[in-house]
């Protein structure tokens, strides 16, 4: 499989409450450079000379998900595997319109604090509220599992139960449960999945999420192949502490390290069970 490249999606015009995601791919690549840490990885791989498609020019109507469907799947018959930064989580849509077909069976696990299940939302089926609504309805992934979720709503739980989706709420992970996972993998980071004590540089914050610990652990024991992945949400004007775009930088490479562990060294990864004696199955918030 094709090397980790990076791929701006700076587009926010799909946003619910607060515009500023836009400006996150800027953000995660100057923390990427910054001088206050390094390339390297934890599993120790060099990822200084990370593969860089740069930014799509997306304008702010409904044209940007035709763009980058076909961005993605440029990057894709160019042989790389795509690690998207965003932009609002209305780009995860597209960006699966392109890559989805290609893998049968593929599982989406989802980190977020929202499920993104709305039929629609405001009036609006491609709200970033709604990405993962299109995708199963399109049958662009066979399993969506997601984790961190602690905003579900009446309809969202309905939205969840027709479609078939795991739900592993913050509940549930507080007692133990993790996903039971196995390849083809791709990986959608809302950075509101983690609680704002670490990631407070996002549009909607919401009390009560995962720590850029159990995130990191997460995706350092993640199976694969991993045939694609995003980082998004990460709103810069809030970020007042600069410590967000940090840990989108940290993700990014920690994603990179192990798509090409598992891509390309041809490491036999283990699924990703709950602890011996918690809760294995997952529950709908």
């Amino acid at each position: 499989m094709g090397e980790p490249t990076l791929i701006g999606l700076p587009y926010d015009a799909s946003s619910s409450y607060l515009r500023g995601p836009a400006q996150g791919p800027a953000a995660i690549r100057a923390a990427l450079r910054c001088d206050s840490t390094n390339a390297w990885s934890e599993g120790l791989r060099d990822l200084g000379r990370l593969a860089d498609r740069g930014d799509l020019g997306l304008p702010a109507t409904g044209e940007a998900r035709d763009l980058i469907e076909r961005g993605i799947r440029d990057l894709l018959d160019d042989g790389g595997v795509p690690i998207a930064l965003g932009g609002d989580h209305s780009v995860t849509y597209p960006i699966l319109r392109a890559l989805g077909p290609r893998h049968p069976g593929l599982t989406i696990l989802h980190l977020d604090a929202h499920a993104d299940l709305y039929q629609d939302f405001e009036g609006d089926r491609y709200s970033h509220a709604c990405p993962f609504a299109r995708i199963m309805e399109e049958g662009l992934a066979r399993r969506l599992v997601q984790v961190g979720i602690r905003t579900m709503t009446g309809h969202l739980r309905s939205q969840a139960e027709r479609f078939g989706v795991e739900v592993i709420d913050m509940r549930a992970w507080a007692a133990g449960v993790r996903p039971e996972l196995n390849g083809p993998l791709y990986v959608s980071i809302d950075m509101d999945a983690f609680d704002p004590a670490f990631a407070p540089g996002v549009s909607h914050i919401e009390p009560g999420g995962l720590t850029s610990r159990e995130v990191i652990t997460l995706l350092q024991s993640l199976p694969g192949p991993l045939v694609g992945a995003d980082v998004v949400e990460l709103n810069p004007g809030r970020d007042a502490l600069g410590i967000t775009a940090p840990l989108g930088a940290k993700l990014v490479k920690e994603l990179a390290d192990r798509m090409l562990a598992v891509n390309r060294d041809g490491e036999q990864a283990e699924a990703c069970p709950g602890d011996p004696g918690k809760p294995s199955s997952p529950s709908i918030g």
